[in-house]
């Protein structure tokens, strides 16, 4: 029953606060793994820097952002999930959010790859990548470059969102030089890069993630169970033919009554013939 229970609520989150469950309960579980059992296995999901170690779990490109340093760490990320999530569904469906979360981490999760491979003061530095910030930024980026101007309330004011993206985009430029987790800001601008073109391309017609809707559609077909063939059953068929009549006399009185309404609406109800008006006032009361 209180399984039934806790499906049934699971079912009526949307897709924010479903990622949202999901990325608190394997904190708790990767908790309880090290607490309990003295060592967890998260370190496989984790996204390495070296390119060899990656090459040995490429599905660490998606999974590093299931996982969380702390409890500050996961509490804004998935506060700030559910707040742009809530904005960004009201404008486009649960596909579309998908795409840009999950473009989002994968292109961080490739700058952090790139900048510990590339830059010389990053290179001998032993870290790896996790936390779900570029999924997060991409998202909070998209819908302040697709609806700059809308104004949101940040305590006591309101600010247009493309302010909003300003910000969080010069915090983590200035934190790389000065501040720690140099990966972790990478990354971020990496998602924010990816937000803000994926919005710009949508404004101008073009959905840059139609390709990874196909891609995540062929990958969930691999996993869904194949349907078993019905027995072959002899079929008898019933004469519809009076139904058919009924269906047709159905259709032609409702498309007389939306040629009248349509008449009224033109040129009043006074322009009606008697023989319509007398039609229009049977159909009302047969309804």
């Amino acid at each position: 029953m209180a399984n039934g229970g806790l499906q049934y609520q699971f079912a009526r989150l949307n897709i924010a606060e479903k990622l949202i469950a999901i990325n608190v309960l394997i904190f708790i579980l990767d908790g309880l793994s090290t607490a309990l059992l003295g060592h967890s296995v998260s370190h496989w999901f984790h996204l390495p820097k070296d390119f060899l170690e990656f090459f040995g779990q490429p599905w660490s490109l998606v999974t590093y952002s299931f996982f969380h340093a702390g409890l500050g760490h996961i509490f804004w990320n998935m506060l700030m999930l559910y707040f742009t999530g809530r904005i960004f569904l009201n404008l486009f469906d649960n596909q579309r959010f998908l795409n840009v979360y999950f473009l989002g981490v994968i292109i961080g999760g490739i700058v952090f790859l790139l900048s510990y491979n590339v830059f010389p003061t990053l290179l001998h530095t032993n870290t790896a990548l996790i936390g779900a910030s570029a999924g997060v930024t991409a998202v909070l980026i998209f819908i302040c470059a697709y609806i700059p101007n809308q104004e949101v309330r940040v305590i006591f004011f309101n600010v247009k969102l493309w302010y909003v993206g300003v910000f969080f985009v010069l915090v983590d430029l200035i934190q790389i030089p000065y501040g720690g987790n140099v990966g972790g800001r990478l990354a971020h601008l990496g998602g924010a890069l990816l937000g803000y073109v994926y919005a710009r391309q949508l404004v101008n017609g073009k959905d840059i993630g139609a390709g990874f809707t196909r891609f995540r559609e062929a990958i969930a077909q691999l996993f869904k169970p194949r349907e078993k063939k019905a027995p072959m059953k002899t079929v008898y068929k019933k004469d519809t033919s009076g139904k058919r009549s009924g269906d047709y006399d159905k259709m032609a009185r409702q498309k007389k009554i939306d040629s009248i309404l349509d008449k009224i609406s033109k040129s009043g109800y006074e322009s009606l013939s008697k023989e319509e008006k007398d039609f229009l006032f049977k159909a009302g009361k047969e309804e």
